[in-house]
């Protein structure tokens, strides 16, 4: 999905080592590193290419299964270790969608938090969305003139420690009910890093100093000012697991994005290759997987997935040497040029976050960092980018809604065997698949909420690819663009009107036949240019279906 306009800036390709084309049309060669604390193992999973002939026999196809992961052998893997989603560092919001003015709910991991900002210590708090008092939730109330978090219920005040520090309704000569541990708010570690506040799912006081100990994985080209690093988010109306599997896919962008982030072909044009989507096989695999999560590499680049949240790509030279060397190269982040070649290329990266919400609920958020064209983001406004962004995501949104119910139908961990993955194309996902039925028994371990992680029921189209409530009012760039393009839309309304008043109140002979025609053409054109921004808005701001039988 790059800008997702640097989707539709494609990822770049690099220079071809083999007469196989690459499947995006831009430029890339090298990378930019990323750190993180994580340590991985040396699990490899490989499988040399076919290169004898179309058919494919089925040991071939075993092989295959098994060097991705597919294969009855593998298929419950359990190890001892268990992954603990509640001990994670997950990203909430993007600070530039922060408003420090107000508290902010959301939900996360199923767990209800309110964001505030704490003015008198200058830092964003992350508290449980519950007053102790009567459990309204803490989101709906306000930051006091004393910089204190109000519940507009009964008007309780809690610091940024989470103490409260005033019960109106307590009497002044009385006992200090306010400073009994009841009346305190649970409070969760956070920190920012790279634009983004995170929080620790978890505030047990043993975890007070967590930060210390663990931090989220760091992304170092959202903090480089010289590249251009747009962050934003979206709540999506699939679940994370679907999520992460669909941004691990490659091979479904030249299908589901068609026309989008690639080129359409003219229906009297010959296809190339066999079909016009330019579908083709695609080597792809995974390794050093363990409980932390795992690398990926491709023939446009390498990539890596730091468990629960964290998955992005980065070009690299060596990326299709070591995608052909069948599984000697390490693909390490390591094997980079000299940093004065590095500066002189074009480096996109793909940066996905992604975050369980609940069932069937999830939040991206993405960035596209680039060291090119980083002048176009200081020009264009960043709902412009969005525009685009959202329609890809949209294009895909209901094939991953309906295709998770099937698969929870099925049950998530017999993944490998409702569907049939021979090819590597789908190795990567696969990978994932194996991770999640190794270490989380298939899927998000929810704990006893949503009795078991049952899906909620599918809603009306209208309601599923919804832009406004995913989007455009958690976005400060989309919700200011939204609030002009409506004052626009009520301007251009209103001098229409009042022109053709002006037109009949006229009196004969105060202006002549070319002047009245001039008033009335002006009048009609404004009214026909609200009409259209109104379809505009709409379409852009909430909901815009998609049709690929059409495309």
């Amino acid at each position: 999905m790059a800008n997702l306009t640097m989707l539709s800036t494609r990822i770049p390709k690099l220079k071809p080592t083999t007469s196989e084309k690459l499947p995006f049309t831009t430029k890339i060669s090298t990378f930019y590193p990323f750190s993180s604390n994580h340590q991985y193992n040396n699990v490899i999973i490989t499988h040399k290419p076919n290169t004898t002939n179309n058919f494919t026999p089925k040991s071939a196809v075993s092989s295959i299964e098994e060097s991705i992961g597919t294969s009855n052998e593998s298929e419950d893997e359990e190890g001892k270790e268990k992954f603990d989603w509640y001990k994670q560092w997950y990203p909430v919001m993007p600070l530039c969608d922060l408003d420090k003015r107000k508290p902010t709910g959301k939900k996360v991991i199923g767990i209800d938090i309110v964001v505030w900002w704490d003015m008198n210590k200058s830092e964003w708090k992350v508290f449980d969305d519950m007053c102790p008092h009567r459990l309204a939730p803490l989101s709906e109330g306000r930051i006091d003139q004393r910089g204190r978090l109000q519940c507009v219920y009964h008007g309780w005040c809690f610091n940024g420690s989470g103490q409260c520090k005033l019960i109106p309704q307590a009497p002044p000569d009385g006992p200090p009910v306010h400073t009994s541990k009841k009346a305190c708010v649970s409070v969760y570690p956070s920190t920012v890093q790279n634009g983004i506040l995170w929080f620790w799912a978890n505030s047990d006081p043993e975890f007070k100093d967590i930060l210390q100990k663990k931090k989220p994985p760091f992304m170092p080209a959202l903090d480089d000012p010289s590249y251009s690093a747009l962050i934003s988010s979206r709540e999506i109306n699939y679940g994370y697991e679907a999520l992460v599997e669909n941004l691990m896919d490659p091979a479904h962008v030249g299908y589901a994005h068609y026309g989008i982030l690639t080129k359409k072909t003219p229906k009297n044009k010959p296809v190339k290759g066999v079909d016009r989507e330019g579908g083709r096989p695609l080597n792809l695999r995974i390794q050093d997987m363990d409980i932390n999560g795992f690398s990926t590499i491709q023939e446009w680049g390498s990539g890596k997935f730091f468990a629960p949240c964290v998955y992005y790509v980065y070009p690299q030279s060596s990326a299709i040497d070591s995608a052909n060397d069948n599984g000697n190269g390490s693909g390490s982040v390591s094997s980079v040029d000299s940093k004065a070649q590095v500066s002189t290329r074009k480096i996109p990266i793909l940066v996905f976050i992604c975050i369980p919400v609940s069932p069937g609920k999830s939040r991206l958020i993405w960035s596209f960092p680039r060291n090119f064209a980083v002048w176009l983001d200081k020009i264009i406004p960043k709902w412009v980018f969005h525009l685009n962004q959202n329609l890809v995501l949209d294009s895909d949104l209901y094939l991953l809604h309906v295709q998770e119910r099937n698969i929870m139908e099925a049950g998530p961990t017999n993944w490998h065997k409702v569907c049939y993955v021979p090819t590597k194309a789908d190795a990567i996902l696969s990978g994932y698949r194996r991770w999640l039925n190794k270490y989380s028994n298939g899927g998000v371990n929810w704990g006893s909420k949503f009795n078991g992680g049952a899906l909620p029921p599918t809603p009306l189209r209208e309601e599923l690819l919804d832009r406004y409530w995913t989007h455009t009012v958690n976005c400060s760039s989309c919700n200011a663009a939204y609030k002009g393009l409506n004052i626009a839309e009520i301007t251009l309304q209103v001098i229409s009107f009042g022109l053709i008043g002006v037109l009949a109140l006229t009196k004969q002979g105060t202006m002549n036949t070319i002047q009245r025609s001039a008033l009335f053409s002006v009048a009609i054109l404004c009214f026909l240019a609200s009409k259209w921004l109104s379809k505009f808005i709409y379409k852009n701001f909430h909901f815009h279906d998609y049709n690929h039988a059409l495309i």
